[in-house]
């Protein structure tokens, strides 16, 4: 779940992090309003994405009649795919340095991971890229938490040393908030050393782990709402989790993991999956619902269904696709892969029913539903 950057600030301000004055509005009269009180400030557009700036979604102004034209600009505009329609009015710093910060989930140690450099304000991928030695990363054992010695000898060598203590207290402070509200990634950049040896964050990406959102009641409402497809939109109101992307490979199998493999397995092969979709669960009873949903996607030139039973049935989730498919009577081509309880049935089914023979090997599945789809 994606936030904000005026519901993610007060987050890092709660864990005692530096964050400038600044006010969340609307309209165009209340930046005004709100400049007026703050002063020279920046306005800034509110949509949970990056390159705010290079859209012209950020403007720097003196006074509250050049905030009221600033926000009346960005008001309204388009950036990645969202509408702005809240702004935040935040005091301009006076900055010295500026450097990056963020603390991750690392599929390669499992576990978090803090990356600094002395790059700030610039996009990380550009960081890695132009500067990959100065991408410092510091794997965290989440039993222990940061090593403060560790964490000092890391940044020590790429900021001014009377910065050292207040910056190493503020990324100490940055774990705090990642832990504590259950974080996929907590980023500031740019995070600023201002003039006079201040840390200050002055922007805050926050993404909340979906797994965490049960716990973080007060938090998730307050986050944005995602940026759904016209199928997706169709996909949720079923109650049905289905993401739509650019390929041509329809996809349906039970069970996230199941279904994010069988994807990875069209990539490999050289397809591209036009969906996620999973119908594990009580989701089984969606059979022609789901295959709707997917076969509604306009680049659909094949079909791939994947299933491995384990408590669930396999017979039984066959079953509704095989009604789904006799119902709906798609012109597209199916490929079936069925594996684990009721697959002896499962088979039989299709065999019998749609007069087609399911591959005894998901890769062979996966390989004949990409070529068909090209």
């Amino acid at each position: 779940m994606l936030f904000e950057e005026y519901v993610a600030k007060p987050l890092l301000a709660g864990a005692g992090i530096s964050v400038p004055t600044s006010r969340s509005v609307r309209t165009a009269d209340e930046a005004a309003d709100a400049a007026r009180d703050i002063g020279p400030c920046m306005i800034k557009a509110q949509v949970p994405t990056g390159k705010r700036g290079k859209a012209g979604g950020i403007r720097a102004v003196d006074d509250s009649d050049s905030a009221r034209v600033a926000a009346a600009d960005i008001l309204g505009m388009k950036i990645g795919g969202h509408c702005v329609e809240t702004l935040l009015v935040e005091a301009k710093v006076p900055i010295a340095h500026e450097l990056y910060a963020a603390i991750v989930n690392d599929q390669k140690t499992q576990g978090p991971l803090l990356l600094f450099s002395q790059h700030g304000g610039m996009d990380i991928e550009d960081v890695a890229a132009a500067h990959p030695n100065d991408l410092l990363q510091l794997p965290i054992d989440i039993r222990n938490g940061i090593d403060r010695n560790a964490l000092e000898s890391l940044i020590t060598p790429t900021v001014p040393a009377d910065a050292v203590d207040l910056l190493c207290t503020t990324l100490l402070n940055l774990y705090e908030v990642y832990t504590d509200n259950d974080a996929e990634l907590v980023e500031i950049n740019p995070l600023a050393i201002t003039h006079d040896n201040n840390v200050v964050a002055l922007d805050c990406k926050f993404t909340l782990d979906d797994s965490g959102i049960k716990r973080q009641h007060e938090l998730s409402a307050k986050g944005t709402p995602e940026n759904l497809t016209e199928l997706e939109m169709r996909g949720e109101a079923l109650g049905l989790r289905f993401i739509e992307f650019s390929g041509n490979v329809g996809v349906l199998a039970n069970g996230a993991g199941l279904t994010m493999t069988t994807m990875d397995a069209v990539r490999h092969y050289g397809g591209e999956p036009a969906n996620f979709l999973e119908i594990g669960g009580e989701a089984y009873t969606l059979g022609q619902a789901a295959l709707e949903l997917v076969l509604s996607h306009p680049n659909i030139k094949a079909l791939l269904v994947n299933f491995c039973g384990a408590f669930a049935r396999t017979d039984v989730m066959t079953e509704g696709i095989i009604e789904a498919w006799q119902t709906l009577e798609p012109k597209v081509p199916v490929f079936f892969t069925i594996h684990g309880t009721g697959e002896t049935e499962a088979i039989a089914m299709v065999r019998e029913r749609l007069q087609l023979e399911p591959y005894d090997l998901m890769d062979d599945a996966v390989k004949a539903a990409v070529e068909a789809a090209q």
